[in-house]
């Protein structure tokens, strides 16, 4: 079976059952300031998760893009990637244990769904603890009634069945876990023991009752969620018994690069690794910088981590023996094989492709660059007894961008060893910083849903409203971020925005406040957003039906004739019910995000 024929089967199969399919949203969070991408499918259902009512009803399905960073250096061992799908079926507040357990038991092993069998499946509960529920005593129960024989069924602890939240703060819960025999069929094992490497992971059902606030206590959520997650890399490879870069949303950037190095993937575990790292990098960059709240290359945050993982590959790749040099084509031609392999079913890397291909291009050609001023420092290293320090190695990386793997390759060449406990203590404490910076920086996001987070969220609206009267029907939305004390709003814009365009952008904002609207919403299709004029980014991130916020129009009418529209735009978040509580809009900074895109922060006085 392959991915495109899982991801649809499993769509299916729950859209019989009730659950409306909903897009995948966007890698690039709106309004969470403690992650900087989707790491989950539950990421963007957190307002939904919480009680708000979804657009499209109580039962979900859909697969999400998500990218993970943390094992980022675990990425060239046959399971891990930074970018991976994940395929969910959600309940808000509707069918809870029941029905769950007994649908994922059902799409396992039936034929409408993988038909597995069910002899080579084990499953574990929630053993329980002082901090979280009691032991999962329905669960349990619900298995054996499914069929699974005790032995099969593990009690375990928090560390393995509870999962959550995404972020700092969120709705979490306990869950059981499905694995699968990926060994021989006749070497499995009459009892289920999650320390034996052959049984893996394929399913993950989250019962979410619970919300981590902010002081790490856990307080009852206004709804019982079911939350599920199949990972459709992982579970390809397992149905196909290989490795998860031989499936088919792998292989054919593997066989590309096999084309470009003149080398075998299986031939040498270090060509292995190399190839892995290889595709699953250039995939990575090319979704995020696809995405249609896309970023590019930088120094800072979500582009730094675009940075890192093409300058990885590129460094990968050198080791292949792929031409690293300007006018190369190799990147770009991965780049078209990633492409065409989610062609039908993420357009945005089609529409995006100029975007792509010439974000990735500049990075390359800077990285050279690089490449060859940090071979000049390098070569001025400090070597006593044959021992460089890490230290210096750290700096090196640091000041020049010149990767840990390439300095460890030129060290082992001339004979030299890098004390690597030293580079890595650097690496922490430079981690450490970057993460206080950023906790101090982004503490207290839109999630809470507080009134002061409420009103510069309604403001934001605003904002882009009044930068598209000032600078251009082309400025979007490229991100933001608000406290409960100011507002960050990123935006598309090529060059700087003058003072008298601030002033411009401020008295706008702040004349349509001084008239007291209403602030009216209406859920209607994407379809007739989009006809509409509404603003937001058309992923169909809330499915087909969609909330839109529009401010400026005559009372006397209806929703849909609006008059002296001011602001018209798709959101699922909370705003105020009229301006007259907002107060002043104050415009405080203006100044670069990255390429292309401005920053303005703002606050209500």
């Amino acid at each position: 079976m392959t991915a495109q024929e899982l991801r649809q089967k499993y769509l299916d199969f729950f859209a019989k059952r009730g659950h409306k399919v909903i897009s995948s949203a966007s890698l690039l969070p709106e309004n969470d300031p403690t992650v900087l991408f989707t790491t989950a499918g539950m990421h963007p259902l957190v307002p939904y998760l919480m009680g708000n009512a979804h657009p499209v009803g109580q039962r979900l399905v859909n697969a999400q893009k998500c990218v993970r960073t943390d094992d980022i250096d675990e990425v060239g061992d046959a399971t891990h990637h930074t970018f991976f799908e994940m395929m969910g079926n959600w309940s808000l507040g509707d069918y809870f244990k029941k029905e769950s357990i007994a649908w994922s038991w059902e799409f396992l092993t039936s034929t409408e769904g993988l038909n597995l069998n069910p002899k080579l499946l084990a499953v574990s509960v929630f053993a329980g603890d002082n901090n979280a529920p009691p032991f999962d005593e329905e669960s349990y129960k619900l298995w054996l009634e499914a069929g699974v024989p005790v032995e099969r069924i593990a009690k375990l602890p928090k560390k393995n069945n509870w999962w959550g939240p995404a972020g700092q703060t969120g709705p979490c819960g306990t869950d059981t876990e499905i694995f699968y025999w990926s060994g021989k069929e006749k070497d499995v094992p009459v009892s289920f023991n999650d320390d034996n490497d052959l049984w893996v992971e394929i399913w993950n059902n989250v019962f979410m009752q619970c919300f981590k606030n902010a002081e790490g206590n856990f307080e009852p959520l206004k709804q019982k969620n079911v939350d599920t997650g199949l990972g459709l890399e992982r579970v390809t490879a397992v149905l196909n018994h290989c490795d998860n870069y031989q499936i088919d949303l792998f292989l054919p950037i593997i066989n590309k690069i096999e084309e470009l190095s003149d080398k075998k993937y299986l031939s040498d575990k270090d060509i292995t690794r190399s190839m892995r790292i290889v595709a699953d990098h250039v995939k990575t960059a090319v979704f995020i910088i696809g995405d249609p709240k896309g970023v590019t290359p930088s120094n800072v945050g979500q582009g730094y981590v675009v940075r890192r993982l093409l300058r990885r590959a590129i460094v990968q790749a050198g080791r292949l023996g792929i031409a690293i040099k300007e006018n190369s084509t190799w990147l770009e031609e991965i780049v078209e094989t990633v492409i065409n392999i989610y062609i039908s079913v993420y357009p945005e890397l089609v529409e995006n492709k100029v975007l792509i291909m010439q974000a990735i291009t500049q990075e390359a050609n800077k990285f050279q660059c690089t490449l060859e001023n940090g071979l000049k420092e390098f070569d001025k290293l400090k070597v006593e007894n044959n021992l460089v320090q890490g230290s210096d190695v750290f700096n090196l990386f640091q000041s020049y961008g010149f990767p840990w793997e390439l300095s460890e390759e030129l060290a082992l060449e001339r004979g030299w060893k890098i004390d690597r406990s030293s580079f890595e203590a650097e690496l922490e404490k430079h981690q450490e910083l970057s993460r206080t910076a950023s906790a101090g920086k982004f503490k207290g996001g839109l999630a809470d849903n507080s009134e002061e987070t409420t009103k510069l969220h309604t403001a934001a609206h605003l904002l882009l409203a009044a930068l598209r009267q000032v600078l251009g029907d082309h400025v979007s939305q490229k991100g933001s971020n608000i406290t409960a004390e100011r507002l960050r709003f990123d935006f598309s814009y090529p060059e700087k925005v003058n003072a008298e365009q601030i002033v411009k952008v401020e008295n706008l904002v702040n004349e349509v406040i001084a008239k007291s609207l209403d602030v009216a919403s209406e859920e209607i299709s994407l379809e007739e957003a989009k006809n509409s004029g509404a603003t937001g980014v058309f992923d169909s991130k809330y499915g087909e039906q969609v909330k839109v916020y529009t401010i400026g129009h005559d009372n006397n009418k209806t929703q849909r004739e609006w008059d002296n529209i001011f602001s018209r735009e798709i959101c699922g978040g909370p705003h105020v019910s009229n301006l007259k509580d907002l107060g002043h809009f104050k415009i405080i900074k203006e100044q670069s995000s990255s390429a292309g895109v401005r920053r303005i922060k703002a606050t209500l006085e």
